[in-house]
């Protein structure tokens, strides 16, 4: 999608960098990191995924800016306005992890993250709480990496405190 961007033009004619800017990250950026939850998570490798992303969004960069393509890639990042893809995965991580909160208590994926699954109505086998230390350490997923970040997290925001 990014080498068809082109189409739309260049440096010296077609649409505007700022609207350049605008649809690198209204149309590519929400395809190409649609279902990033599966592998950006804490223990999995990411440099395949992070590699190809960092290409794409310099190849957009250049694209953005009209630049060269010997540019260097921090650089024109920073004078196109995109954030690294490493950081905005991590924005989105952490609001999908506040999405999370906003389930419903009765959510399959709250029965999932119970810790103390002994004291609930229906007992999941497939809970958390029947992991023991050593298996959630060895465990990779997304849903194991929430928990272990939502300790830090309250559900409820008051305003007056």
């Amino acid at each position: 999608m990014v080498n068809c961007m082109k189409l739309l033009g260049n440096s010296s004619w077609g649409i505007s960098p700022l609207q350049k800017h605008q649809l690198y990250r209204c149309c590519i950026l929400p395809i190409a990191l649609y279902g990033f939850q599966p592998w950006f998570y804490n223990k999995m490798p990411l440099s395949y995924h992070m590699k190809l992303l960092n290409k794409m969004q310099r190849r957009a960069a250049i694209w953005i800016l009209g630049a060269f393509k010997t540019s260097p890639s921090k650089g024109i990042e920073v004078l196109a306005g995109i954030i690294p893809i490493k950081f905005h995965l991590q924005k989105l991580a952490n609001h999908s992890l506040i999405w999370l909160f906003k389930l419903p208590e009765n959510h399959i994926i709250n029965s999932l993250m119970n810790d103390s699954p002994h004291h609930s109505d229906s007992p999941n086998p497939h809970t958390i709480g029947y992991l023991t230390n050593r298996q959630r350490n060895i465990t990779k997923g997304h849903i194991i990496d929430s928990k272990i970040k939502s300790y830090g997290i309250s559900p409820s925001f008051s305003p007056l405190h």
